[in-house]
């Protein structure tokens, strides 16, 4: 159906095209803009008056001028289109295919913009996602259905460390595999590359929706990418009842290219230059995660965000928090010290990790252990500090218990290989093993018949060995 068609463009200014408005036109719509030779580019109305209507162009406009130019109104919303065909494909930023292999066979579209989900619909989170990465599994555990980012930094190994979620992560006690939505935004190729060698290599990329909107991509189109990304995920995990997780990487890109074209439209800047819905636009893609009372399926979402100066108050990882169930933080200071994943133990977090551990879920003693090693770690922080003024020399023998509790901590349970993959129980004996550092009165967050069933074990076997060693007194 052809849209109603306007020639003549008002001004052109960068990527934005201003035009006289159609009766029928509304935000967010798409437009296709055509030049003097015919050639077709599409667009999308970012702002309305009551006679012009203002169109930014899905890339450049050169070649266009003011009197040779058509405009036509297509009169319907951005659409993917959807259907199983979807899984093993790569797709640009505005969810066309470019791997060569031409559209799916689909007549069903879906709207870009979502369709909001009723909250009385939802089904609260609770079913535990084993990644086999015990910084996460034993501390900040992850439930189907959440939105958990990763808070990190220019050069720390947040893709490897997302690579390696989507290579283990799988729901315990259950058949089901996960399917994989990865979208980057405004990433560079070498970045898009290692995920998709090593989807490749895991053997999961028969099971990955790809969208790449790469780093020499339209701003508007970084825009585009997540909403496309999450309209498959919608559809595979709604209507085909897949469980769905999505990797979204670099949300710092997506508000940079927000805030660029808000400076376009000529919009009064907020905190850093960054539009006022801010907030509001990074909720409209966070909320799009969940499960609902009338499918099986459901959609995790892992969004990938570079702190710019490490600042984690800055306005992205901040408003980030706000909105979703918690964060992985990525520490510097862990990294350059070898350690990986460097999961910084305190400033990360799961709200939701409290619903989905304990008897029938993980082990009955995994809450008990986590609140006491985030107890301990935190004393090691002061510790710390401590030692830092009036010498590790001059600290009571509890201390000097504790920082060595601290190194074991980061060495032992923290650290791990890049494809090592720790069951929930491997990785509770090993937070048993590190809290054995500390004096047994100091275990003050565990109930006694945790600490009599998998504490004191270790401890009489440490003992025990340590006499049967020839000469030891």
């Amino acid at each position: 159906m052809k849209g109603i068609e306007y020639r003549g463009v008002n001004r052109i200014e960068g990527p934005v095209v201003v035009t006289a408005r159609s009766k029928n036109v509304g935000y967010n719509e798409v437009v296709a803009v055509y030049d003097r030779q015919d050639g077709r580019r599409l667009g999308r109305v970012i702002d309305l008056s009551d006679e012009w209507a203002v169109v930014q162009v899905f890339g450049n406009t050169t070649g266009l001028s003011a009197d040779d130019s058509r405009v036509e109104f297509l009169e319907r919303p951005m659409e993917l289109r959807v259907g199983n065909e979807l899984l093993g494909r790569i797709f640009n930023g505005l969810g066309q295919a470019i791997d060569g292999l031409g559209d799916i066979f689909s007549s069903t579209r879906f709207d870009v913009n979502g369709t909001p989900i009723n909250p009385y619909a939802r089904i609260y989170p609770r079913d535990f996602i084993q990644t086999g990465i015990s910084a996460i599994d034993g501390m900040n555990t992850l439930i189907r259905g959440q939105k958990l980012p990763i808070f990190s930094g220019n050069g720390l190994p947040h893709n490897r460390l997302a690579a390696q979620i989507v290579r283990q992560a799988k729901i315990l006690n259950a058949d089901e595999s996960f399917v994989i939505v990865f979208c980057a935004m405004g990433v560079k190729y070498d970045v898009a590359r290692f995920f998709l060698d090593d989807f490749e290599r895991s053997g999961v990329l028969s099971n990955v929706v790809v969208f790449l909107s790469l780093a020499d991509a339209p701003s508007l189109e970084r825009l585009i990418a997540p909403r496309c990304a999450l309209t498959a995920a919608e559809y595979l995990a709604y209507h085909e009842n897949m469980h769905v997780l999505v990797i979204m990487t670099d949300m710092t890109n997506y508000c940079e290219a927000l805030r660029e074209v808000s400076s376009i439209r000529g919009e009064v800047p907020s905190r850093k230059g960054y539009p006022g819905y801010l907030y509001s636009d990074l909720a409209s893609l966070y909320e799009r995660a969940g499960k609902i009372i009338d499918s099986t399926g459901s959609i995790t979402q892992i969004p990938i965000l570079t702190m710019p100066n490490d600042d984690i108050s800055h306005p992205i990882p901040d408003l980030s928090g706000y909105i979703t169930e918690g964060q992985i933080v990525l520490d510097r200071e862990l990294s350059q010290r070898g350690i990986y994943p460097p999961v910084a133990g305190l400033p990360s977090l799961s709200r939701l990790m409290k619903d989905g551990i304990g008897p029938g879920m993980t082990r009955e003693d995994h809450k008990d252990v986590a609140s006491q090693l985030f107890a301990a770690y935190s004393k090691v922080k002061q510790i710390r500090n401590l030692a830092s003024i009036i010498g590790e020399e001059e600290l009571s023998t509890t201390d000097k218990q504790y920082l060595k509790f601290g190194e074991k901590f980061e060495q032992t349970l923290l650290s791990q290989g890049e494809m090592e993959n720790r069951d929930i129980n491997k990785t509770l004996d090993l937070g048993w093993e590190v809290l054995t550092e500390i004096p047994h009165d100091e275990l003050l967050r565990i109930k006694k018949e945790f600490i009599e069933k998998y504490f004191e074990p270790i401890v009489n076997r440490k003992e025990t060995t340590v006499e049967d060693i020839p000469g030891q007194l």
